[in-house]
């Protein structure tokens, strides 16, 4: 059986600003570089087999760093490429999370095709078939694959055996190791979004509860924190 390790590129400047897609010039900023370095050195005792990566210059130069200190030669994989998201590709988030079509694609995910783009089952499909067709050229090792977020995400979904509408409850940063074992037919997942350490989860302050009024104006309880359908 093979392990592959599905991996993040590291930070651009456009990173969850903008919606870079398959926009070529995107390549890692100072910091992107830095986690590229340090991914590289968390993942020096692992015996790697090979390492491939989406064919955009962010997930190339992700993969550099692995590869390089090893003299391994990096293998471009067109299946794992990012969503194409058509004419959405380039805009700023924050505009695009006031159109109708986000919305659909953050509650029925399975129903959009994006504007002049692919659907996300498309996406789907041929990542899945991209990581079967690595693990069957690496049946005995290790293989590191570097591509997006959401190429990630929604193959994990298929491994999980779970609907492709509940993929955004998946959650993949930025230079993060998701380890899947594929080969007899069960996938198993060993780890999901495994940055190395907990400084991700230190740096999410937890709200403090608001606080209700009693009688005559008294402070009351707290109230429950309203849940998001």
């Amino acid at each position: 059986m093979a392990l592959l390790l599905l991996i993040r590129h590291a930070l651009t400047d456009a990173t969850g600003r903008r919606l870079s897609g398959r926009q070529p010039g995107h390549h890692l900023s100072e910091e992107g570089r830095a986690q590229a370095g340090r991914l590289a050195e968390r993942l020096a005792p692992v015996h790697l087999a090979a390492v491939y990566a989406s064919p955009l210059e962010r997930c190339r130069e992700t993969a550099e760093a692995v590869a390089a200190p090893r003299g391994i030669p990096i293998r471009l994989e067109p299946g794992v490429i990012e969503v194409e998201y058509g004419r959405w590709t380039g805009r700023p988030l924050a505009q695009l999370a006031r159109t109708a079509l986000w919305k659909r694609v953050q509650q029925v995910p399975s129903s959009v095709r994006f504007p002049d783009g692919e659907r996300l089952d498309e996406v789907q499909h041929r990542a899945v078939e991209a990581f079967e067709r690595i693990a069957g050229t690496h049946p005995a090792g290790t293989a590191v694959v570097v591509t997006h977020a959401d190429v990630i995400r929604l193959a994990l979904a298929h491994f999980a055996g779970i609907h492709l509408d509940l993929y955004q409850r998946l959650v993949v940063a930025p230079t993060s190791v998701t380890a899947v074992v594929l080969g007899d037919g069960v996938p198993r997942i060993l780890r999901v979004n495994d940055t190395g350490g907990l400084e991700d989860l230190a740096a999410r302050r937890p709200r403090e509860p608001r606080r209700g009024r009693g009688p005559a104006g008294r402070p009351g309880r707290p109230v429950a924190a309203r849940v998001r359908g």
